[in-house]
């Protein structure tokens, strides 16, 4: 039998597969149910290979949660920077929702192992959210200097804009219907930018009744 020999791969290369094994295997199997024998011949290595990069599977997991999120708001925050307009909240919210089916996998893991391991929680806490909060915290502060946004708290607005847009991330299991088409991810996506921005009250003088 011939031996087919494959071009070395590099340690990163070695770490992103692993990491890509683990997310799908995790994502079907779960944490619990998934053994790093299983990690090691999803992602073709040896055992010894995933131990080099990782410390243990816990440390799989949050990296995989960790640099999943990393990703996913780094294209957000990148897209608002380049924004046209303050007011294409719902433009940008709308081409995001529509390729969030791309990280299914990753928004299930996070769902499901989250509330086991706290650690997870506050790594994503630490490494993401708080890093992320400065970017869109500054963005907002501009709009509000430049009077298109009202002044307010900006690190208030950027953690309801995160969270509007997370929650978004889970909303095949959250506030969509399985399998909901094209024209109902954007009617979705442009409803809540327009409750961002607008809010749900009728313009009036102010008063509460």
């Amino acid at each position: 039998m011939a031996i087919i020999n494959r071009p070395a791969q590099t340690e990163d290369q070695t770490r992103t597969r692993i990491l890509k094994a683990a997310l799908k295997l995790f994502a079907r199997q779960g944490y619990d149910g998934t053994t790093t024998r299983d990690l090691a011949e999803k992602a073709g290595v040896a055992e010894g290979t995933l131990f080099r990069h990782f410390t243990n599977k816990k440390a799989i997991l949050i990296e995989v949660a960790t640099q999943g999120w990393i990703e996913i708001l780094t294209d957000l925050l990148t897209e608002l920077s380049e924004m046209g307009s303050y007011k294409a909240v719902a433009q940008v919210m709308r081409r995001r929702m529509m390729n969030l089916h791309q990280n299914a996998d990753l928004f299930k893991v996070c769902f499901m192992e989250a509330q086991f391991h706290p650690d997870l929680r506050d790594r994503i806490e630490e490494e993401v959210v708080e890093k992320m909060m400065g970017v869109a915290e500054a963005f907002f502060e501009t709009a509000m200097d430049q009077g298109i946004y009202r002044r307010m708290s900006p690190k208030m607005v950027a953690r309801v804009f995160l969270g509007m847009f997370t929650i978004a991330g889970f909303s095949q299991d959250t506030i969509m219907t399985p399998n909901s088409s094209p024209t109902e991810m954007k009617d979705m996506a442009e409803g809540i930018a327009d409750i961002f921005l607008n809010g749900v009250l009728q313009k009036s003088d102010g008063s509460i009744e």
